[in-house]
């Protein structure tokens, strides 16, 4: 058991370095304090009706937290270190498998908590609201009429803290971008600057189709295109990224419209976190200046009075440099579904199809190309799926086809042409052949063509020339085998008795077919 006088030295030693402490450190002592959001039965709904997305906020979190603690940390470390270490664990790793719940940023940024714990808990304050006005819209059981009362109820609720709340009057771009220390950060560092503005075009553009969708089905396909196209401006770094800080009226803007208050609190969030990011990251910040700094912005940010703007200005700053810059609009840019030409339902065969009213070139019909088949040279013609013709297009039977006379079914003389083409292919003839259905089809072809076209297609018919010197090399090495024999003519052998051949139209009923 200790001891009375062991227990009034601890005491008096813990007292003196108390002191100590106090006077090293006064200008950081703080008196901010956590609150808990306003209770509801929507909160997490955004999380249980889009948890891809709502993922992603705990990725963010972390890249914030991360930003800030190196640059105060680390000062002097090479630029890789945010630009490719940092970035990459967060784009490869951390933003395509973020983690379920949010982070507990304290953890992550020690230092920088310890240094402006003010300003970390105006940025708490303000993401809880982000959330839980997504909640609002995700709850599909408020109905629409209602949810303007409850976003104003959490508006109301966020303006209790004085102390934490950005100010929900406009401010100007001098407060971010005309300070000394200003742009420090964008221009050191423009990846992972990019990368923190496409966290706020996100932020600020899921609300956008959640307002605009008139449908759950509609919200949701919106919420997944915002996501997708955020992934997108990733791909390429920092090209795709945004080239300005987004703005809630240009990339919002019928959220910007039916809540302006949020909105413009939501602006000058982000505009905080450019600052603090400047602050940080300038050299002409002497360091044990650092805090004071940060703690002069914050007090601008929060209150009505300095660097504001009318709403109107407001929202034409916001449009003035263009959305394209920001990193374009959060809804409306997924291309339209094609048009069906079908009936619902209509089954994969080509029974029934009238092939005259087929389209076989834009703004042609088949009846016009029968005209414009005569002279073609049809070697020169690619085939998609079809080797380049060799001996097929050399044919002389194919040269002197006149394709403009060709009568083909429903008079398609393109399609006869087509299938000329393509039994003139050894490979395409012989599976052709091999088909039961394709030879009868062939032969009712076949019986509506003239005398000439007959000719020719049985031209095509015939067996390769390869099957031919099959046989012959057969002959030959029979004709070894028996040296009695070989001072027979080889040659002449197959014209004296020819062999018979099989008929590769075998089961057409040749009877039927107009000569």
């Amino acid at each position: 058991m200790i001891s009375f006088r062991r227990f009034i030295t601890v005491v008096a030693g813990s007292a003196g370095l108390v002191g100590v402490t106090a006077a090293t450190a006064s200008a950081q002592w703080s008196t901010s304090y956590e609150q808990f959001y306003l209770p509801g039965p929507f909160n997490w709904a955004f999380r249980h009706s889009y948890p891809a997305a709502d993922r992603l906020f705990n990725a963010f979190d972390y890249g914030h937290a991360i930003l800030y603690e190196k640059l105060y940390t680390r000062p002097q470390a090479p630029v890789s270190l945010l630009e490719e270490k940092e970035y990459n664990f967060i784009t490869r790793e951390l933003l395509t498998n973020p983690p379920r719940l949010p982070l507990e940023e304290s953890a992550i940024e020690p230092q920088y908590s310890k240094l402006a714990p003010e300003a970390k808990l105006m940025f708490d304050w303000a993401h809880l609201l982000h959330r839980q006005i997504y909640d609002v819209w995700a709850d599909e059981r408020i109905p629409l009429v209602e949810k303007d009362a409850r976003i104003g109820e959490l508006i109301r609720y966020y303006k209790t803290r004085p102390d934490l709340a950005f100010s929900s009057i406009p401010k100007s771009m001098e407060l971010m971008e005309g300070q000394y220390y200003s742009l420090a950060f964008r221009q050191k560092y423009p990846k992972f600057n990019g990368l923190i503005w496409a966290y706020h075009w996100l932020q600020v553009g899921l609300y956008e189709p959640l307002v605009a969708g008139k449908t759950v089905d509609e919200r949701q396909t919106g919420v997944i295109a915002a996501v997708a196209r955020f992934k997108q401006m990733l791909e390429s770094p920092p090209s795709g990224m945004p080239r300005i800080m987004p703005m809630t009226s240009a990339v919002a803007p019928k959220f910007a419209e039916r809540y302006p208050e949020a909105s413009i609190i939501f602006d000058n969030l982000h505009s905080m976190h450019d600052v603090v990011s400047d602050i940080l990251a300038s050299p002409k910040v002497p360091r044990n200046q650092k805090r004071a700094e940060i703690l002069k912005a914050a007090s601008r940010y929060r209150d009505s009075t300095s660097f504001v703007l009318t709403e109107a200005e407001w929202r034409e700053m916001s449009h003035m440099m263009g959305i394209q810059n920001m990193g374009g609009p959060s809804v409306g840019f997924l291309a339209a579904l094609p048009v069906g030409t079908v009936e619902r339902g209509a089954v994969h065969n080509m029974a029934g199809i009238d092939h005259s009213k087929m389209n076989m070139t834009p703004a042609q019909n088949s009846g016009n190309v029968a005209g414009q088949m005569k002279g073609m040279d049809h070697s020169k013609m690619n085939m998609p799926g079809m080797q380049p013709a060799t001996d097929s297009a050399k044919s002389p039977m194919m040269h002197e086809m006149d394709h403009g006379k060709m009568a083909g079914s429903h008079g398609d003389s393109a399609m006869m042409a087509m299938h000329m083409l393509m039994m003139a292919d050894p490979v395409i003839r012989e599976r052709m052949l091999a088909d039961p259905e394709m030879r009868k089809m062939m032969s009712e072809m076949m019986s509506q063509m003239d005398t000439t076209h007959m000719r020719m297609m049985q031209h095509t018919h015939k067996p390769t020339a390869r099957k031919a010197v099959v046989r012959k090399n057969t002959a030959k090495k029979s004709a070894a085998r028996k040296p009695a024999a070989a001072k027979a003519p080889v040659k002449k052998a197959p014209v004296k008795k020819p062999t018979p051949k099989k008929d590769p139209m075998a089961g057409m009923d040749h009877s039927k077919m107009k000569m």
